[in-house]
């Protein structure tokens, strides 16, 4: 489990503030590498030329499935949300796949953040207070009837009403959850089969050939999941909070 343990970057002494430590961490670092890497990448996009390059295109194929994406849960309304969902999808579409990039090859050990569930509830913190903020802002206290589905027999109210407030209030952490659980799983399962090439190699040919290489093969596969599971862990997480938003705009 070292590969997700968090520390700090040049000792912890000195960084204490108030009672808590804010030394810089190996997290933090690559928060701020994956940050720059999705403002270079949008901002090469940004050339708005007539007849759009490779990496043009590629920046407006993501900005256009977005937009679609919100225009199909919310509507026209969805538009005003592209920038943030559109950073939120991005940021943690590449935070997943630079956890995967094999740069111990040269002594680098990238550190997946996304697989820490203070990160991933931040980041459903921030989506879920959004929700909150536009339906109070555009309904007021209306935005309560949301617990109250449309039709529901009035006998049934204090029946529904709990289980879809309950329903709501465990957004954020499912939403958090399903992000975290999914990349430590596939993190830990690539790490136990890498042990089992490695000491099945170091055992001998015999054991190399029984266990090594069925492990490694396994692992080739496991790789190419773990890509195809980066994407869509980020295009669930866009797509929920898509969703939640349109909640906010439409109620029920």
């Amino acid at each position: 489990m070292k590969q997700f343990a968090i520390e700090a970057i040049g000792g912890t002494q000195g960084w204490e503030i108030a009672g808590f430590n804010i030394a810089f961490t190996n997290s933090a670092m690559w928060m701020l590498i994956t940050t720059v890497v999705l403002f270079v990448f949008v901002l090469g996009g940004m050339k708005r030329e007539l007849v759009p390059g490779r990496w043009q295109m590629m920046v407006e194929t993501f900005t256009g499935f977005i937009d679609n994406m919100l225009e199909a849960n919310i509507g026209k309304e969805g538009r005003k949300y592209v920038p943030y969902v559109f950073s939120l999808f991005m940021f943690i579409l590449i935070a997943n796949l630079i956890g995967l990039l094999p740069l111990g090859l040269f002594g680098i050990h990238p550190f997946t953040f996304t697989s820490h569930f203070t990160v991933t509830g931040v980041l459903a913190i921030i989506s879920f207070s959004i929700v909150l903020i536009v339906g109070f802002w555009k309904h007021g206290l209306h935005f309560f009837s949301l617990f109250v589905p449309h039709g529901t027999p009035l006998p049934m109210v204090p029946v529904i009403a709990p289980i879809e407030f309950i329903s709501f209030m465990v957004r954020p952490f499912s939403l958090a959850l399903r992000l975290f659980v999914a990349m430590m799983a596939g993190h830990v399962l690539l790490k136990v089969l890498s042990s089992f090439v490695i000491d099945g190699t170091n055992a001998g040919a015999g054991f190399g050939a029984l266990v090594g290489l069925p492990s490694f093969l396994l692992m080739i596969g496991i790789s190419a999941l773990e890509i195809l599971v980066a994407g869509i862990q980020a295009y669930v997480f866009a797509l929920l909070t898509s969703l939640y938003i349109n909640d906010a705009e439409h109620l029920h």
